[in-house]
């Protein structure tokens, strides 16, 4: 049997002839950029975060930069974020200039630690940027009050978290703005690069939208350094068909990860999907750790099942981005979860029958 760890073919074949006429239509349409489905897009979007304002563009790295430089970080600013985030998050603020600072993550959640982000804040802190890992989210009560103490932005890293909810709202409408990525691995991809701002803050969603196009306030009159990131008519119309079966996707993920849960509860392993009363995952990635986590991996390559590791190195390790951090810097909980995490497939196309083999594989595992 193989099991892949990811299956876009899959969602794609199921969507069918649906999601063939919505590609065609925009091609027949001969209005390719910034056009109205993208409009649509934003709007429909929009109302299902629960924002008043949503700006499509090119990716979810382009999303978290474009808010940053839309709230004024730049060189000699700081922003903090988790170590254990993957590396377009550091990208994002690296590129505005400023300092990347870390605070580690609690061990049980992996997500933001509150109380290590408000040691981090100095007076040259300028944003938080809070990374709802795995799809789920961070104690945003909590961070919320940090930032509003200090006066900081806090700035939502949602490109794992499309669909989840803390305290009855949508991650991506809980800070100053969200960001999101439609890679096509998201649990709402395109079928190409795409990423989205969502914010209730009107004067950032006008700022975004300029900087997403060469910084124009009209056509050929750039009022500020802006850049080439938007949001492309196919995969604004590819996105506007797949928002309709996002919630039926999630559930789908949510009923998985229950059953791994389930079958996997009597191992010597911490599962990472955080739920409590006022908050649900997106279950975009089902994820365990473990001591034993190469070893594990590597029988399940001979059994035939595709396994990922999110993520192996943590910010502070990652050579491009060294010079933000002293080299004393430990963040022992990020970097011992780095060392174990390993995530299993987990796509609402994976098969019951699939799901029970990966189960039984990782239980033989243990036994044997």
């Amino acid at each position: 049997m193989k099991i892949p760890f990811g299956d876009l073919k899959a969602q794609t074949h199921a969507l069918g002839e649906g999601l063939q006429q919505v590609v065609a239509g925009v091609v027949e349409s001969g209005w390719y950029v910034l056009g109205e489905e993208c409009r649509q897009f934003e709007n429909e979007f929009a109302t299902y975060i629960g924002v008043d304002h949503c700006v499509g563009v090119g990716s979810g790295t382009d999303a978290l930069h474009l808010i940053l430089r839309a709230i004024g970080v730049g060189p000699g600013d700081e922003v903090i974020t988790a170590p254990n985030t993957c590396v377009p998050t550091a990208a994002a603020i690296a590129m505005t200039g400023a300092r990347i600072v870390l605070a580690d993550v609690k061990q049980k959640t992996l997500t933001l630690w509150p109380q290590r982000v408000e040691e981090a804040i100095t007076p040259k802190t300028k944003a938080i940027v809070a990374v709802h890992l795995y799809g789920n989210p961070c104690e945003m009560d909590e961070l919320n009050r940090i930032a509003e103490t200090h006066g900081v932005a806090l700035i939502e890293d949602a490109a794992q978290a499309h669909g989840a909810i803390y305290n009855g709202k949508r991650c991506g409408s809980l800070g100053v703005a969200g960001a999101f990525s439609f890679y096509p691995s998201k649990n709402l991809g395109a079928l190409g690069d795409g990423g989205a701002v969502c914010t209730n803050d009107a004067q950032l969603a006008r700022t975004v939208r300029s900087l997403r196009n060469y910084g124009e306030d009209r056509r050929y009159h750039s009022v500020e350094q802006g850049l080439n990131s938007r949001l492309d008519e196919i995969q604004a119309a590819v996105l506007r068909y797949k928002l309709g079966f996002l919630d039926q996707w999630n559930a789908a993920r949510a009923v998985m990860s229950a059953q791994y849960c389930m079958a996997l509860a009597a191992l010597p392993i911490q599962q990472l999907i955080y739920l409590h009363e006022y908050s649900s995952s997106s279950n975009h990635l089902y994820v365990l750790e473990c001591a034993e986590r190469d070893a594990i991996r590597a029988y399940l390559e001979k059994q035939g099942i595709g396994t990922q590791i999110h993520y192996p190195a943590p910010l502070h390790h990652q050579p491009a981005y060294r010079e933000h951090f002293a080299p004393e810097c430990v963040y022992s909980n990020a970097e011992r979860a780095c060392n174990r995490v390993l995530s299993l497939p987990l796509y609402p196309e994976l098969s019951t029958e699939n799901l029970r083999f990966i189960c039984e594989a990782v239980n033989c595992f243990f036994t044997e």
